[in-house]
């Protein structure tokens, strides 16, 4: 993972070179593309599982349903029906999906540029437990009242949940 090419882009999103992954968490890099996605079920509630404890960053923390690096030569919706097939054995070929954010280190002080993606489901994925080890079924606003509380997430989920789902005045 940590030698994973990930595309760098400038401002507008436009590639404009290459870094390993590891070298882009080194230098602290915002200029680099990734892709989340939610499942929600008819109540409105979204899938929001807890990381493992073996994953480098934010390990045991609640995250979006799905979170993946956007790989060198790599458009944004490709690398979500690969990621989403890695972590949620989810097939994109089968599931309807909808893209419902595009979200910019500048104007949503998100950690790089990203797609996120809505697929609508009542069933609990058969989840990578690589990844992944309890999940828990949360309206948008019982998410963010749980980390208010004092659960821990990867730091963009309350502003990716804040944007997409218009919580804004939380």
């Amino acid at each position: 993972m940590a030698h994973e090419l990930l595309d760098i882009v400038d401002q507008a999103d436009r590639v404009i070179g290459q870094k390993t992954r590891s070298e882009v968490y080194s230098q602290g890099l915002s200029n680099f593309r990734v892709v989340n996605a939610f499942l929600m079920n008819e109540n409105g509630q979204l899938w929001i599982p807890r990381r493992s404890k073996n994953k480098i960053l934010f390990p045991q923390c609640l995250d979006a349903s799905m979170g993946g690096h956007v790989q060198a030569g790599e458009k944004y919706e490709q690398a979500f029906s690969r990621e989403i097939r890695e972590e949620l054995r989810i097939d994109t070929a089968v599931v309807p999906y909808q893209l419902i954010g595009v979200l910019t280190p500048q104007q949503h002080k998100t950690s790089a540029f990203m797609h996120v993606y809505l697929l609508k489901t009542n069933n609990a994925p058969n989840y990578n437990t690589d990844d992944f080890f309890e999940y828990y079924w949360l309206t948008p606003r019982e998410l963010l009242d749980r980390l208010a509380a004092g659960d821990s997430s990867k730091d963009d989920l309350p502003r990716i949940v804040r944007n997409c789902f218009n919580l804004f005045h939380s």
